[in-house]
Protein backbone atom coordinates (compact mmCIF):
# COMPACT_ATOMS: atom_id res chain seq x y z
CA UNK A 1 0.00 0.00 0.00
CA UNK A 2 2.94 2.17 0.57
CA UNK A 3 4.26 1.88 -3.07
CA UNK A 4 0.64 3.33 -4.38
CA UNK A 5 1.03 6.80 -4.05
CA UNK A 6 4.11 6.70 -5.13
CA UNK A 7 3.71 4.93 -8.63
CA UNK A 8 0.77 6.87 -9.13
CA UNK A 9 3.31 9.95 -8.91
CA UNK A 10 5.34 8.31 -11.39
CA UNK A 11 2.45 7.32 -13.85
CA UNK A 12 1.38 10.96 -13.83
CA UNK A 13 4.91 12.39 -14.67
CA UNK A 14 5.17 9.42 -17.55
CA UNK A 15 2.00 10.89 -19.18
CA UNK A 16 2.90 14.80 -18.52
CA UNK A 17 6.42 13.87 -20.24
CA UNK A 18 4.46 11.91 -22.81
CA UNK A 19 2.33 14.68 -23.97
CA UNK A 20 3.71 16.27 -27.75
CA UNK A 21 4.86 20.13 -26.93
CA UNK A 22 2.60 21.52 -29.75
CA UNK A 23 -0.38 20.53 -27.43
CA UNK A 24 0.73 23.17 -25.10
CA UNK A 25 -0.67 26.69 -25.62
CA UNK A 26 1.56 29.55 -25.37
CA UNK A 27 1.63 33.45 -25.44
CA UNK A 28 3.05 36.20 -24.81
CA UNK A 29 0.11 39.05 -25.73
CA UNK A 30 -0.04 41.85 -23.12
CA UNK A 31 -2.56 42.31 -20.76
CA UNK A 32 -5.17 43.65 -22.44
CA UNK A 33 -6.93 47.19 -20.65
CA UNK A 34 -6.65 50.87 -20.72
CA UNK A 35 -3.20 50.85 -19.07
CA UNK A 36 -1.76 49.76 -22.61
CA UNK A 37 -1.31 50.69 -26.09
CA UNK A 38 0.15 50.33 -29.36
CA UNK A 39 3.93 51.27 -29.36
CA UNK A 40 3.65 54.07 -32.06
CA UNK A 41 4.65 57.67 -32.57
CA UNK A 42 1.01 58.27 -33.51
CA UNK A 43 -1.61 56.37 -31.43
CA UNK A 44 -2.68 58.62 -28.27
CA UNK A 45 -1.84 56.34 -25.07
CA UNK A 46 -4.46 56.59 -23.31
CA UNK A 47 -3.85 56.32 -19.30
CA UNK A 48 -7.10 55.40 -16.91
CA UNK A 49 -5.58 55.90 -13.47
CA UNK A 50 -5.13 59.75 -13.88
CA UNK A 51 -8.81 60.60 -14.34
CA UNK A 52 -7.85 61.23 -18.28
CA UNK A 53 -11.40 60.80 -20.58
CA UNK A 54 -11.56 57.89 -23.04
CA UNK A 55 -9.26 59.16 -26.06
CA UNK A 56 -7.52 61.76 -24.71
CA UNK A 57 -4.14 62.07 -26.43
CA UNK A 58 -1.69 62.18 -24.06
CA UNK A 59 1.64 61.19 -25.65
CA UNK A 60 4.16 63.30 -26.77
CA UNK A 61 1.82 64.05 -29.61
CA UNK A 62 -0.05 66.40 -27.16
CA UNK A 63 2.95 67.86 -25.86
CA UNK A 64 3.08 71.93 -25.73
CA UNK A 65 5.90 74.64 -25.70
CA UNK A 66 4.01 76.63 -23.12
CA UNK A 67 4.27 80.36 -23.72
CA UNK A 68 6.59 82.39 -23.13
CA UNK A 69 7.22 83.87 -19.53
CA UNK A 70 5.01 86.85 -18.28
CA UNK A 71 2.79 86.48 -21.24
CA UNK A 72 -1.03 86.53 -21.14
CA UNK A 73 -1.33 83.52 -21.30
CA UNK A 74 1.63 82.13 -19.68
CA UNK A 75 -0.70 80.18 -16.62
CA UNK A 76 -3.66 79.48 -18.84
CA UNK A 77 -4.07 75.41 -19.18
CA UNK A 78 -3.61 74.05 -22.56
CA UNK A 79 -1.91 77.41 -24.30
CA UNK A 80 1.32 77.22 -26.18
CA UNK A 81 2.15 75.57 -29.65
CA UNK A 82 3.19 71.89 -30.33
CA UNK A 83 6.48 70.37 -29.55
CA UNK A 84 6.00 67.82 -32.64
CA UNK A 85 3.85 70.02 -34.86
CA UNK A 86 4.14 67.51 -37.42
CA UNK A 87 2.78 64.67 -35.16
CA UNK A 88 -0.16 66.91 -34.37
CA UNK A 89 -1.54 67.67 -37.54
CA UNK A 90 -4.08 70.94 -37.30
CA UNK A 91 -3.11 71.47 -33.76
CA UNK A 92 -5.50 69.06 -32.38
CA UNK A 93 -4.82 69.09 -29.26
CA UNK A 94 -7.34 69.76 -26.27
CA UNK A 95 -8.28 69.10 -22.80
CA UNK A 96 -11.04 66.84 -23.52
CA UNK A 97 -11.36 64.42 -26.36
CA UNK A 98 -8.56 65.73 -28.70
CA UNK A 99 -9.57 68.41 -30.92
CA UNK A 100 -12.34 69.88 -29.20
CA UNK A 101 -10.52 71.50 -25.85
CA UNK A 102 -10.08 75.33 -26.06
CA UNK A 103 -6.80 76.36 -27.45
CA UNK A 104 -5.24 80.18 -27.17
CA UNK A 105 -2.33 80.41 -30.21
CA UNK A 106 0.57 82.50 -29.10
CA UNK A 107 0.07 86.39 -29.73
CA UNK A 108 -3.72 85.86 -30.10
CA UNK A 109 -5.51 87.00 -26.75
CA UNK A 110 -8.31 84.60 -26.16
CA UNK A 111 -9.47 81.16 -26.80
CA UNK A 112 -9.58 79.57 -29.90
CA UNK A 113 -11.12 76.66 -31.65
CA UNK A 114 -8.94 74.08 -33.11
CA UNK A 115 -7.60 75.17 -36.73
CA UNK A 116 -8.79 72.97 -39.65
CA UNK A 117 -6.42 70.17 -40.57
CA UNK A 118 -5.13 72.36 -43.99
CA UNK A 119 -4.44 75.59 -41.73
CA UNK A 120 -0.52 75.72 -41.40
CA UNK A 121 0.15 77.18 -38.18
CA UNK A 122 3.32 79.17 -37.54
CA UNK A 123 5.84 78.75 -35.00
CA UNK A 124 6.53 82.51 -34.01
CA UNK A 125 10.59 83.47 -33.79
CA UNK A 126 12.42 84.23 -31.22
CA UNK A 127 13.83 87.62 -31.08
CA UNK A 128 17.38 88.08 -30.79
CA UNK A 129 20.09 91.15 -31.09
CA UNK A 130 23.71 89.74 -31.86
CA UNK A 131 26.46 92.00 -29.91
CA UNK A 132 28.60 93.68 -32.88
CA UNK A 133 31.31 96.34 -32.40
CA UNK A 134 29.06 99.27 -33.36
CA UNK A 135 26.94 98.73 -30.21
CA UNK A 136 29.70 99.60 -28.22
CA UNK A 137 30.18 103.03 -25.83
CA UNK A 138 33.45 104.94 -26.18
CA UNK A 139 33.73 104.30 -22.50
CA UNK A 140 33.38 100.73 -23.45
CA UNK A 141 29.60 99.47 -21.99
CA UNK A 142 26.95 98.47 -24.38
CA UNK A 143 23.72 99.72 -22.29
CA UNK A 144 22.85 101.79 -19.44
CA UNK A 145 20.44 99.99 -17.21
CA UNK A 146 17.86 102.01 -14.24
CA UNK A 147 15.67 100.88 -11.82
CA UNK A 148 14.02 103.79 -10.71
CA UNK A 149 12.58 102.47 -7.35
CA UNK A 150 15.87 101.26 -6.23
CA UNK A 151 17.79 104.15 -7.30
CA UNK A 152 19.75 101.77 -9.44
CA UNK A 153 21.61 103.47 -12.18
CA UNK A 154 24.43 101.44 -13.77
CA UNK A 155 26.65 100.53 -17.03
CA UNK A 156 26.06 97.27 -18.58
CA UNK A 157 29.13 95.49 -19.90
CA UNK A 158 29.61 92.17 -21.98
CA UNK A 159 30.43 89.22 -20.27
CA UNK A 160 29.66 88.11 -16.49
CA UNK A 161 33.31 87.67 -15.09
CA UNK A 162 34.45 88.77 -11.74
CA UNK A 163 36.22 91.75 -13.35
CA UNK A 164 33.24 93.29 -15.63
CA UNK A 165 31.28 92.72 -12.61
CA UNK A 166 33.57 95.23 -10.62
CA UNK A 167 32.61 97.99 -13.12
CA UNK A 168 28.99 97.35 -13.10
CA UNK A 169 26.44 94.72 -14.58
CA UNK A 170 27.53 91.99 -16.79
CA UNK A 171 25.36 90.70 -19.90
CA UNK A 172 25.51 87.71 -20.45
CA UNK A 173 27.21 86.41 -24.13
CA UNK A 174 24.91 84.03 -24.97
CA UNK A 175 21.70 86.34 -24.94
CA UNK A 176 20.40 88.65 -26.76
CA UNK A 177 21.14 93.06 -26.52
CA UNK A 178 18.26 94.29 -27.52
CA UNK A 179 15.48 91.89 -29.52
CA UNK A 180 14.18 88.86 -27.00
CA UNK A 181 15.52 88.54 -23.62
CA UNK A 182 18.33 90.41 -22.78
CA UNK A 183 19.89 89.07 -19.54
CA UNK A 184 22.06 90.97 -17.02
CA UNK A 185 23.67 89.69 -13.79
CA UNK A 186 25.07 91.70 -11.10
CA UNK A 187 26.58 91.41 -7.30
CA UNK A 188 24.05 91.76 -4.75
CA UNK A 189 26.76 92.95 -1.90
CA UNK A 190 29.83 94.89 -1.60
CA UNK A 191 31.19 98.44 -3.42
CA UNK A 192 29.31 97.76 -6.43
CA UNK A 193 25.79 95.89 -5.01
CA UNK A 194 23.86 97.06 -8.18
CA UNK A 195 21.63 94.49 -7.60
CA UNK A 196 21.31 93.89 -3.77
CA UNK A 197 17.94 94.29 -3.76
CA UNK A 198 16.57 92.97 -7.19
CA UNK A 199 14.66 91.12 -5.12
CA UNK A 200 12.19 93.23 -3.41
CA UNK A 201 11.06 94.44 -6.54
CA UNK A 202 7.49 94.42 -7.04
CA UNK A 203 5.41 93.20 -10.24
CA UNK A 204 4.51 96.32 -11.89
CA UNK A 205 8.22 98.43 -11.31
CA UNK A 206 10.13 99.75 -14.05
CA UNK A 207 13.15 99.01 -15.77
CA UNK A 208 14.85 101.06 -18.47
CA UNK A 209 17.73 100.09 -20.60
CA UNK A 210 19.25 101.89 -22.91
CA UNK A 211 21.50 101.07 -26.21
CA UNK A 212 22.44 102.65 -29.16
CA UNK A 213 19.41 101.07 -30.52
CA UNK A 214 17.20 102.87 -28.20
CA UNK A 215 15.66 102.84 -25.06
CA UNK A 216 13.21 100.32 -23.79
CA UNK A 217 11.04 100.40 -20.66
CA UNK A 218 9.90 97.05 -19.04
CA UNK A 219 7.61 96.23 -16.15
CA UNK A 220 8.37 93.59 -13.66
CA UNK A 221 6.21 90.40 -13.66
CA UNK A 222 7.92 87.80 -11.55
CA UNK A 223 11.01 87.90 -9.27
CA UNK A 224 11.62 84.10 -7.78
CA UNK A 225 14.88 82.20 -6.30
CA UNK A 226 16.21 79.63 -8.83
CA UNK A 227 19.01 76.70 -8.38
CA UNK A 228 22.58 77.89 -9.59
CA UNK A 229 22.05 75.71 -12.21
CA UNK A 230 18.84 76.62 -13.32
CA UNK A 231 19.10 78.23 -17.29
CA UNK A 232 15.43 78.12 -18.45
CA UNK A 233 15.58 82.07 -18.06
CA UNK A 234 18.34 82.55 -20.23
CA UNK A 235 16.67 81.30 -23.34
CA UNK A 236 15.49 83.19 -26.40
CA UNK A 237 11.92 84.68 -25.81
CA UNK A 238 9.25 85.67 -28.40
CA UNK A 239 8.61 89.26 -26.58
CA UNK A 240 11.18 91.33 -25.67
CA UNK A 241 12.35 91.05 -21.93
CA UNK A 242 14.84 91.56 -19.38
CA UNK A 243 15.88 89.38 -17.29
CA UNK A 244 18.26 90.27 -13.87
CA UNK A 245 20.56 87.88 -11.91
CA UNK A 246 22.10 87.98 -9.04
CA UNK A 247 23.21 85.88 -6.15
CA UNK A 248 21.68 84.95 -2.69
CA UNK A 249 23.11 85.88 -0.17
CA UNK A 250 24.72 83.44 1.89
CA UNK A 251 22.76 80.44 -0.07
CA UNK A 252 25.86 79.91 -2.71
CA UNK A 253 23.37 77.46 -4.38
CA UNK A 254 20.63 79.82 -5.41
CA UNK A 255 20.36 83.08 -7.55
CA UNK A 256 17.41 86.00 -7.64
CA UNK A 257 16.18 86.14 -10.70
CA UNK A 258 13.66 89.37 -11.68
CA UNK A 259 11.90 89.29 -15.26
CA UNK A 260 9.72 91.75 -17.21
CA UNK A 261 8.22 92.81 -19.82
CA UNK A 262 8.28 95.62 -22.76
CA UNK A 263 5.32 97.76 -21.98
Amino acid sequence: MKKLPMFLTVLCLMTAMALPASALEYTIDAPAGPEYAKATSIDPVVTADRGEMPNVDVSKNAALIPPTFGSASAYTPNTGYPLTPNLAPGYMVGDGVVGTGPITFPGITGPSTAVPEDTTVMQPSTGFTDVTSGLYYSGGHLATLKIPSLGVNVKVYEDTTSAVLAKGAGHFTDTSIWDGNVCVAGHNRGVNCYFGNIHTLSIGDKITLTTKLGTRTYSVTGVSKISELDNSLLGPTVENCITLFTCVRNQSAYRWAVRAVEI
